[in-house]
């Protein structure tokens, strides 16, 4: 008895550890927590399942001092073989009623928010560009600690 438990034990964790992970997240650091405009974070990840649909989040790092409830941001998009593509974000961080949308610790809070309406098809194998502009007009916009994109795969 003692032998098959430990049997499905190992099973267990062999099935759980060779499963692949089927999320790409990219952050970059803010330099000082001061977005500046002129910073424009780059993020490059390779698409290989063109027959899948994904969700692309932006996501957004920042300190309980943030003093604004959003962020405005230009993210330009280019997909292999194409031209850079600019889509204009205003991301809800926060309501009167229930202040910081995203999960905190302590005074740090971590924002991820979907920017697709629906799972989108990425039909072209290769990289994809992300790049990220703070269009604030604070500038730069303090507080902030981390900018980022994550892609997942819908099952």
């Amino acid at each position: 008895m003692k032998k098959t438990l430990l049997l499905l034990l190992v099973y267990c964790l062999v099935n759980a550890t060779c499963t692949t992970v089927d999320v790409f997240e990219k952050n970059t650091t803010i330099p000082n927590h001061a977005w500046s405009s002129s910073f424009k974070p780059e993020i490059i990840f390779e698409i290989t399942d063109t027959l899948s649909r994904y969700n692309i989040f932006a996501v957004f790092r920042h300190a309980d001092a943030y003093r604004f409830k959003n962020i405005w941001m230009n993210m330009y998009v280019q997909m292999p073989g194409d031209t850079l593509q600019k889509q204009k974000l205003d991301l809800r961080l926060a309501t009167d009623d229930k202040g910081w949308l995203g999960t905190g610790m302590d005074d740090i809070f971590s924002h991820r928010i979907l920017i697709t309406q629906q799972p989108v098809l990425l039909k072209k194998p290769g990289h994809y560009r992300f790049r990220l502009e703070n269009i604030m007009r604070e500038d730069p916009l303090e507080y902030v600690m981390n900018v980022g994109i994550r892609v997942e795969k819908v099952k």
